[in-house]
Order: C-alpha cells, then structure tokens, then sequence
C-alpha cells in the first residue's frame, strides 16, 4: 500500500519578533537624533496578504511517497520564503518511507534551487499512513516581502516604514546566519538614524535583529 501522508517533525518554532533597537516611543528614538550609521537605500514597501489557499497542485489520492514528500518541501520552502511565488520540488521517484532512509531533495523556488536534506522517521503510532520525516535546507530563501511583511507585522501601527540595503526580490543565503544584508524599521514621526540590523533567514522565515 502507498504512504499517501505526510507529517512533519522536528520543526523549529522561532519568534517573529525583532530583538534590539529603539522601539517608538524608546530612548535614543527621537527624531532630532543625529545618525548613527548609514542610512541605508532601500524602502520597502507594505507587502499584500499572503494568499491563505491552499498550496496547488496538490498530490493526487494515489500519489507516490515522493510525490507527496515533494509536496510537504515546496510547502516548507514557501514558509521560509514568507512571499508567494512560483515553487516546484522533486525527490527520487524510488524514495520509500522505510525509517532511517535518508535522501535529497531539490526545491525551485522562483528559479533559485534550495537542496533539503530528508531523513525518514517512524510512521505515526495513530495511522499507518503517516510518515514523520525531518528536512533540512542547505541554503535559505531570502525574500524582499517576506522581509517587508516581518516588520509591517511586528510593528504594525507603529512603523512609518522601513529602510534596507537593497535586498534582492528572492536570493539564496547561509541559514540561520547573518547575511550582507541589513534594514532599519523607521517610527512614525521619527527619521531614519541609521540603526541597521543584520537580516537572517530561518526555516520559519526571514528575522532582523
């Protein structure tokens, strides 16, 4: 019989929040203060919504292991992105869900090739249709609007807008390390000072602080 589901394990939940910095109203905010870094070229924009559809095309019901394990990698590859764009995924046709099997998998995301790397874990103790499996990314996606859509989301109300240092509509970089890039969120009424955060990528999207 095919494994026709997959659930995910070992996902690391991390906080969407920024860390550091004057916040709106903090000391070291006001907008008379001088600058005290360079005051970087890139305004971002208020992203739109991400689209809450469902993730298409969806695996057939008689969909292979691969097909539905390459499934779960593109959605995993859209969460790190955190912007919708055009992603596709493929895994060896041969790949079973035997525990302990590991394998690589190649996820297209906008042209850019993030390379998981999968092990197979043991099936779920509540259905045998259920296979666990951990994927780890050997590089991350980064994207503008996902960076854009973190800050707006954080600061919400608060953020007038936000300056990068010219961050590329999607770009591959190291995972869960500082990238060359950088932003400053500025507040309302407040002018930018230079405060420049570094930019990372994580698995559950992109973080500045």
């Amino acid at each position: 019989m095919k494994i026709a589901a997959v659930v995910l394990a070992g996902a690391v939940s991390l906080s969407a929040s920024g860390c550091g910095g004057p916040g709106p109203d903090g000391a070291g905010a006001g907008a008379e203060e001088e600058a005290i870094g360079e005051i970087l070229p890139q305004k971002l924009a208020p992203p739109a919504d991400m689209p809450e559809e469902e993730l298409r095309p969806s695996p057939a019901d008689d969909a292979t292991f691969a097909e539905n394990l390459a499934y779960e990698l593109r959605r995993k590859t859209l969460d790190m992105a955190r912007a919708p764009g055009k992603v596709t995924a493929e895994c060896p046709k041969d790949v079973g869900s035997k525990s302990g099997t590991q394998v690589t998998c190649t996820a297209t995301y906008e042209g850019l090739d993030v390379v998981w790397n999968v092990s197979i874990g043991e099936k779920s103790g509540w259905s045998d249709n259920v296979v666990e499996f951990e994927a780890a990314p050997g590089k991350g996606v980064l994207t503008r609007d996902g960076v854009a859509r973190l800050l707006y989301g954080n600061y919400r109300d608060s953020i007038d807008y936000a300056l990068c240092n010219d961050i590329p509509e999607a770009v591959l970089v190291p995972l869960d390390t500082d990238t060359a890039y950088a932003c400053e969120v500025v507040f309302k009424g407040k002018k930018p000072i230079g405060f420049n955060e570094k930019v990372r990528v994580t698995e559950a999207g992109p973080r500045v602080y």
